[in-house]
């Protein structure tokens, strides 16, 4: 059980502790953000669908030149007294399974009796940054492996040893348009509640803080300083670049040596430059089950009392669980740019 006890952390006895803890690191939640959102409902299945609805002409085709759900045009002049053929709704179903995860440690009643720290109350806040760190690291594993993938040189990932440049950024814009991409005007409130606020219509990318001075180093950076009043900028946003708003966080993680020659790129090992993923939304272009809302995750404290196999009320616990998923919607909505980084 790994119960927290007097080994593993004690009481002061020879120095004043101090009431006020110190704050932990904790990396920004980015990801929750940008994701159309599907609130789990109680006593619910575990399967979450998404759905979008689109047209289809007489033959049952979507509309050609942008991605697999345009809307299909009538250039064809009606006939006088002849009925066309028309066009009917179709949908397309995303489904997704959500699992559950959750974690907890064990406290004695020896800690909570006597110890001069507010233990539970700290476990119970390191418990819910894990839960909150979980999720957005579960929602990175999935949009990092989307298949739209520009790279800062060469053709695949073992090539990069350059870092992010306009010209790149520009690649990715250009897709996105062509795709019909919506920019993002609103995101998911960085509040325990489930709601929404709405933000300047841009492109959103996250990135690692390794790349952050190689953003500001590109022609047409604007600091989130130099936004105007109609602009307010997010938690964690770095700044602008044309189309796209840029907002960091560690989550976002390299792929070590993955690269080519490192030159003067960051390198895990000192050979190979490490890779970084940027990834860029724009509107719908994935899903979530979010971690918001009362149902979202479940806190649970047991304190230390009589039970079977702890007849003497010594172990309590504290912990949490909560089920989620992540789902690409539309990978014509979504980029990733993989570039290096200059050490």
């Amino acid at each position: 059980m790994n119960p927290v006890v007097y080994g593993d952390i004690s009481p002061a006895v020879a120095a004043y502790s101090v009431v006020r803890m110190l704050t932990r690191a904790q990396p920004l939640l980015q990801l929750e953000r940008f994701g159309q959102t599907y609130p789990l409902p109680l006593n619910s299945t575990q399967t979450a669908k998404f759905r979008r609805y689109y047209m289809t002409g007489a033959s049952g085709s979507a509309g050609s030149g942008t991605g697999s759900f345009s809307i299909p045009v009538a250039t064809t002049p009606l006939v006088e007294g002849v009925t066309p053929a028309g066009s009917k709704l179709s949908n397309a179903d995303y489904t997704v399974t959500l699992s559950q995860y959750g974690d907890f440690m064990t406290i004695t009643d020896v800690v909570m009796d006597t110890h001069t720290d507010p233990i539970l109350q700290q476990a119970t806040d390191i418990l819910g940054e894990q839960a909150a760190l979980t999720v957005e690291t579960l929602r990175f594993n999935v949009l990092k492996a989307g298949v739209n993938v520009f790279y800062a040189n060469g053709t695949q990932r073992t090539d990069v040893n350059t870092p992010i440049s306009l010209t790149v950024q520009r690649q990715v814009t250009t897709g996105l348009n062509r795709q019909n991409a919506k920019k993002i005007t609103t995101v998911v409130a960085s509040t325990p509640d489930y709601n929404t606020k709405s933000v300047e219509a841009a492109y959103m990318a996250v990135c690692h803080p390794d790349v952050e001075s190689d953003l500001r180093g590109i022609t047409g950076f604007k600091p989130v300083s130099d936004y105007g009043p109609h602009t307010s900028p997010m938690e964690g946003e770095i700044g602008s670049i044309e189309q796209v708003r840029y907002l960091s966080s560690t989550v976002i993680a390299p792929w070590a040596d993955a690269g080519g020659t490192k030159g003067s790129m960051r390198s895990t090992t000192g050979t190979n430059a490490d890779v970084y993923p940027i990834l860029y939304f724009g509107r719908d272009a994935f899903g979530i089950v979010p971690l918001k809302g009362r149902s979202s995750m479940t806190p649970m404290v047991v304190n230390p009392k009589p039970a079977a196999g702890d007849p003497l009320g010594q172990r309590g616990t504290v912990g949490w669980k909560l089920w989620t998923a992540t789902v690409i919607l539309q990978e014509a909505f979504m980029a990733r740019a993989e570039v290096a980084a200059t050490a």
